[in-house]
């Protein structure tokens, strides 16, 4: 059922639309609700966070009702970056919309999957009638969701699914499945850096291991510089979604190669602890550094000049999307689209103003 739609990364139709002459784009994820024909196409946005919302909005059309008795876990990664603090706020915003009650969980740090695991094993002793998650591995939560397939506990995918033959083989179901191309978010991070340096050498700092977004964005990021002859990768560590893992690798990087010109990460924060080191080197300014999520803190590096971009994508509409579908399969709807998409964007100070008010 799910391990067809693997094979629609390589197909998955993009569609490119521009925000002031930035493409924004949601394409292929890492697993899926069933096999079968791809039918679904990023929602076009034109301006900024509401038209994303609106296109988003129509695609998951038609909306389920608001009011209903009904009790929904959501199990994030981590509370501890604030990627994952917006995404609880989409799932509550929604939840209050709808007239519904949400719990929000996650583990204590974006590496322990035990943790998660544990959690969502809680969550199924309770009288919760959906859950909504974001797996930190493919694998780490396929015990937990082969219970609930049991228990007959819908579960939804946002973000990040389960392995799908590992799925299969345990007798664990994903009804929906909300995500954005991984993958795409590391070519793109990865060619504005070659734009921006024309030639040389450049790294990637890779997230947690095994983690599906992060192994997307490497592979990626690595794909897009190993396919032009100017660039030469001359490092791809993992920085475990860590600040001060990055920071290290980075001071290392430029000792080991002091002219060094590019640094893509596959997030926000290990893009800041790159920059940081940089900087105590005073060599920043010789060095474009790209990450992943648009959080906060990497919009105010952007505007100080520090930062030089990030791919954004809305965990907002993750968290919002996700408890949209967990109503939706609760209420019978049919789901038309095998994936429903999020939009994504590169993010510059050229074009900082026109994501004023993005989530």
């Amino acid at each position: 059922m799910l391990n067809k739609l693997f094979s629609y990364k390589l197909v998955a139709v993009m569609l490119t639309v521009f925000l002031l002459a930035v493409p924004l784009l949601g394409c292929a994820g890492d697993a899926g609700r069933k096999g079968g024909e791809e039918k679904g196409a990023p929602p076009e946005a034109s301006a900024g966070y509401e038209e994303a919302e609106a296109r988003l909005l129509e695609l998951l059309a038609p909306l389920p009702q608001a009011g209903g008795d009904y009790k929904i876990a959501a199990l994030l990664i981590t509370l501890a970056n604030p990627f994952w603090i917006t995404m609880k706020e989409g799932y509550e915003a929604a939840a209050r919309e709808y007239g519904v009650h949400v719990d929000v969980l996650s583990a204590p740090k974006e590496d322990d999957v035990n943790s998660q695991l544990e959690a969502l094993q809680t969550v199924l002793a309770k009288d919760y009638d959906a859950v909504a998650l974001s797996a930190i591995t493919p694998y780490n939560l396929v015990p937990g969701v082969a219970e609930a397939t049991r228990k007959g506990i819908p579960v939804i995918a946002v973000g990040t699914s389960v392995d799908a033959e590992a799925a299969e083989a345990a007798g664990a179901r994903i009804e929906a499945f909300i995500t954005s191309d991984f993958a795409k978010q590391g070519e793109i991070g990865a060619q504005y850096i070659i734009d921006k340096i024309g030639s040389g050498k450049v790294a990637v700092i890779e997230g947690l291991p095994g983690a599906a977004q992060g192994e997307a964005r490497k592979n990626g990021a690595r794909q897009a510089f190993e396919n032009t002859d100017k660039i030469e990768l001359v490092s791809v560590q993992p920085g475990n979604w860590d600040r001060r893992t990055a920071y290290d690798i980075t001071a290392s990087l430029i000792q080991a190669h002091p002219d060094i010109k590019g640094i893509f990460c596959a997030n926000d924060v290990m893009a800041l602890g790159a920059v940081e080191a940089l900087q105590a080197a005073g060599k920043k300014k010789y060095v474009v550094v790209v990450g992943v999520d648009f959080i906060d803190e990497a919009r105010e590096s952007i505007r100080r000049g520090e930062l030089d971009g990030t791919v954004a994508m809305s965990p907002f509409l993750f968290g919002k999307g996700g408890l949209i579908l967990a109503l939706k399969v609760l209420e019978g709807h049919e789901l038309r689209e095998d994936i429903y998409w999020t939009p994504l964007g590169m993010v510059h100070s050229e074009n900082l103003s026109a994501f004023d008010g993005w989530k």
